[in-house]
């Protein structure tokens, strides 16, 4: 008699073959329709929120910039493009487009700056740096509304003790204090993401400038910051619009003050509602806002990704 089990390896047991589990294609099919079926009760409620929330008012925002005055959104009666012309002919709209630009370099430059060397400190082995981490975050918490009304006592008892001046009385100094305030608000937040950049870095990269007689400076220079590209990217376009669009620190630190010539773009279109005459051209200013803040974050965002190391 033949025996019916093969012997494998010569010990005497028998190799079992496994068996081939082989999925019906119907069952995957099934799966699919299934997902096609439900998949508007999870995506809807989203979507619908999205066009409400969103889509709608911007279209109706958009249809309000080329209206005459009014009170409510039936009351308004197409105009054209006066509007428009009204706002680039507008000093004080035009004064806080150069305000706000001023800001926004200066700003987006000493965020960064300090936020990454910060950040570049705190991964250093340093003690204590968890502790740090928090206490630099902390700022970040505090409304804007909050941080002006704050940041306003502590410039004006300042001010008190080396001149005669209030902080609103002089438009250099509200420029700087909004300028300090935005750093203490924003360093904290901006030097977590840089931190988590930092720890992405390999060390094996690292290592071998170090191997190669590179310098502290040459391996920062050339190693770690081209490798935090991406985070730098995020950084830096998350502090130009923010910069862009102040408006809660302005309108509680200095309200415009002195002459509306700390005014920012976004508390002159804000103020512009105040009469009704004014809101077209206020919402004329809104969506050229709007396209301004676009458009430069968009060109940031190019700009400094072809520069992110491809890993």
């Amino acid at each position: 008699m033949k025996n019916n089990q093969t012997s494998a390896g010569g010990n005497g047991q028998a190799a079992v073959k496994p068996k081939k589990v082989k999925y019906k294609s119907g069952h995957s099919s099934m799966t699919k329709r299934s997902l096609r079926k439900w998949a508007w009760l999870f995506i809807g409620p989203v979507f619908a929120s999205f066009i409400i929330g969103f889509l709608w008012p911007f279209a109706q925002g958009i249809y309000l910039s080329f209206c005459g005055k009014f009170n409510i959104i039936s009351s308004a009666r197409l105009q054209g493009l006066e509007n428009y012309f009204k706002a680039f002919s507008d000093e004080t709209f035009l004064h806080s487009f150069l305000f706000t630009a001023a800001f926004a370099i200066i700003s987006v430059v000493l965020i960064n700056v300090l936020a990454f060397a910060i950040a570049y400190a705190l991964t250093q082995g340093v003690k204590g740096s968890n502790l740090f981490r928090t206490i630099f975050f902390m700022p970040n918490l505090i409304g804007g509304i909050v941080l002006g009304y704050l940041w306003s006592m502590i410039f004006d008892g300042l001010l008190d003790i080396f001149t005669t001046q209030n902080l609103v009385d002089n438009a250099t100094f509200g420029f700087w204090g909004l300028i300090i305030l935005l750093l203490w608000q924003q360093v904290g937040y901006m030097m977590i993401i840089y931190i988590a950049g930092l720890q992405a870095v390999s060390d094996d990269m690292i290592e071998a400038a170090k191997i190669d007689g590179a310098t502290k400076s040459q391996t920062l220079f050339r190693v770690i910051i081209p490798n935090v590209m991406p985070s730098i990217t995020i950084c830096t376009f998350l502090t130009l619009t923010n910069s862009f669009k102040l408006y809660d620190q302005n309108l509680a630190l200095t309200g415009g003050k002195p002459a509306r010539l700390t005014e920012m773009l976004a508390l002159n279109i804000s103020n512009g509602y105040s009469n009704m005459a004014t809101r077209g051209m206020a919402q004329a200013k809104a969506v050229i806002f709007f396209i301004l803040v676009a458009a430069l974050g968009i060109a940031q965002l190019v700009a400094t990704r072809k520069r992110e190391v491809q890993q």
